[in-house]
């Protein structure tokens, strides 16, 4: 039994690593592609004649916001990556963990459970779980088909059933929670990395400005004008995204909190409800 439990295992691992192999790829073209849709915005959209009243691109026209975008200079381009990449990860992430939530609030899920274990109906517990169809009902439903096993098993006393019970609710929420953290840490980076790379842009358009200033004779206004604006869009960029980020990143987190409650809760509710049922 060990033996086929290992082979399992093993089998489980070597399964996954490919799986994750695919997510790091997956991500990756994510990465690239939104780095080749920020620098094609900036080109050929912001970067547009139109947008100008001049020829060299120095000069947006009177009121134009994407001509006055695409005077913030090279960082521009890698702050719409960047905003793009959030916004790609906040779709995705919401895709899963919505999902994970399942159709069933977790509290009234958990008492319905309850309910039928009090009245010895596994069966019908194991139905709630397939109607919640969340991450909680998954863990839930995992326990309760080893929970009936349980129940018909001669060869352990309660206290090693309870403990199989555990273990498996254990190795259930270990499939889980991966899941619903995955690429969580993008929008932690991005609401580092976007006020950084906004503050560099900001240092960048500040040593234009100076520049300007320092020119001998009267100061270059027009060029004091740019680096003004190249600092204060790069800026705006940099802080906006941040807080998209910081936003979404606490929201989902709240989100994965609530569902790792009620799969700690669901397992309580397993083990005692056997601990004191079949004593």
């Amino acid at each position: 039994m060990a033996e086929v439990k290992a082979a399992a295992a093993s089998k489980g691992n070597v399964a996954g690593k490919p799986k994750n192999s695919s997510n790091f790829l997956m991500n990756f073209i994510v990465v690239v592609a939104c780095i080749a849709a920020g620098i094609l915005i900036y080109t050929f959209i912001l970067g547009d004649a139109s947008h100008f009243s001049d020829a060299e691109k120095h000069h947006p026209k009177t009121g134009d916001i994407l001509g006055l975008m695409y005077s913030g200079g090279f960082v521009v381009p890698i702050l719409m990556a960047t905003l793009l990449t959030l916004l790609c990860f906040i779709v995705e992430r919401a895709l899963t963990i919505f999902k994970a939530k399942g159709k069933m609030d977790a509290g009234e899920f958990v008492r319905k459970v309850q309910y039928h274990l009090a009245n010895k109906n596994i069966d019908a517990a194991i139905a709630e779980c397939d109607k919640q169809a969340g991450s909680v009902g998954n863990v839930m439903r995992s326990g309760l088909v080893k929970y009936r096993e349980m129940t018909h098993n001669t060869d352990l006393d309660t206290d090693q059933k309870v403990l199989s019970i555990q273990k498996e609710i254990e190795e259930a929420t270990a499939l889980e929670l991966p899941m619903l953290e995955k690429n969580l840490v993008f929008l932690s980076t991005i609401s580092s990395c976007a006020t950084l790379l906004g503050l560099f842009g900001t240092v960048l358009g500040m040593i234009r400005s100076f520049a300007a200033m320092s020119s001998a004779g009267a100061p270059d206004a027009a060029a004091l004008a740019a680096g003004i604006s190249e600092a204060l869009i790069n800026t705006a960029l940099g802080i906006g995204t941040s807080f998209f980020a910081i936003v979404a990143y606490n929201f989902y987190t709240t989100i994965i909190d609530g569902i790792t409650y009620g799969i700690d809760e669901s397992g309580f509710t397993l083990t005692q409800s056997f601990a004191s049922t079949y004593r």
